[in-house]
């Protein structure tokens, strides 16, 4: 049986950390406010020039050196992001040139912070019908570009990071079992960016109004995200006719704590078996659950043939779920 299997993480954050506190000098807020609210305690944030595809590049080296490979290797290149250094080349190229992968074709996925699930399932399509056998699958966000730090309800949450794994073709039991891809357009305006696309072109006007950073209906979001996130873990679950309880290792999106643990609760999974890096990164998008992967990873949480649940819900909406056999 042909699987496509994880064979290296790796993920790297800014030095930069700005911490709750930093943000009560800045908006009308608290650090009791934004704990309790969201899980987060501080978030990191990129310096002056430091760009989405250098973040990616350090997270992909760690990755590519944890396979034991070269980037020499490398099939394709899969980023799901939302935020690139430019509308074109898409960070995948410009990640690519810096990788020197001369082999690789390279393409981004745009779904928001489903997009490293949405990678892997890519990458698990290509190495199951034989066309590719190395894939490097990356999430990398510099969210504070577009991060709005007038407006306190927003403000509050975002942070910049990467993180990236290497998938290849494994002939066995171990890998990628499934995934589940779902998304509902009809509610896109709970989470945008308005403007910088065809629609809303940078303008003046635009930049005025505020229109290039990241507006979120947070309410609403929020019960959305409980119930999609619900559904998909367990299409996940009955796909592979396992049960919560045969779950080793939850890795869920980083979005917010409440959320996080409303998903553990409804599968009576103790907090112990869920990876949490919320409180010091953030809501990273798409850099989320690859960033707190690789940490689990490092820290010998993911062990050999344990069963580990991968979960996301970002704009678009879009939500998804992943289950792996170590």
């Amino acid at each position: 049986m042909i699987h496509a299997r994880i064979t290296g993480t790796g993920s790297f954050a800014p030095k930069k950390v700005l911490t709750n506190h930093d943000l009560e000098k800045m908006v009308d807020t608290s650090d009791e406010w934004i704990f309790e609210r969201t899980g987060i305690r501080e978030r990191r944030i990129c310096e002056k020039g430091q760009t989405t595809s250098d973040l990616a590049y350090e997270a992909a080296h760690r990755a590519i050196k944890a396979a034991g490979i070269t980037a020499q290797d490398l099939d394709l290149i899969i980023v799901g992001t939302l935020t690139p250094d430019s509308a074109m080349p898409s960070l995948g190229c410009v990640l690519q040139a810096k990788l020197h992968a001369k082999k690789a074709a390279a393409f981004d996925i745009y779904a928001a912070c489903s997009g490293f699930i949405y990678g892997l399932s890519v990458a698990d399509a290509f190495i199951r019908s034989g066309v590719h056998e190395t894939i490097l699958v990356v999430g990398a966000e510099a969210l504070s570009r577009y991060t709005d730090w007038e407006d306190r309800t927003t403000c509050v949450l975002w942070g910049d990071g990467a993180g990236a794994a290497v998938v290849q073709r494994h002939a066995g039991k171990r890998g990628i079992l499934s995934t589940h891809l779902h998304s509902d357009g009809s509610y896109g305006d709970v989470l945008h960016i308005p403007g910088g696309g065809a629609a809303h072109p940078a303008t003046h006007d635009t930049v005025d109004k505020r229109m290039h950073f990241i507006k979120m209906k947070g309410n609403e979001t929020f019960k959305i995200a409980v119930r999609a996130l619900e559904d998909v873990v367990q299409e996940a679950l009955d796909h592979n006719k396992v049960k919560a309880e045969d779950i080793d290792l939850l890795v869920p999106h980083q979005a917010n704590l409440r959320i996080i643990q409303a998903m553990a609760k409804r599968l009576n999974m103790p907090m112990e078996k869920v990876i949490l890096t919320i409180h010091k990164y953030g809501n990273t998008s798409a850099a989320s659950i690859p960033m707190a992967l690789d940490e689990a990873v490092r820290d010998g949480r993911v062990k050999e043939n344990k069963l580990i649940l991968l979960e996301a819900f970002g704009g678009g909406l879009t939500w998804a779920s992943a289950l792996i056999r170590w």
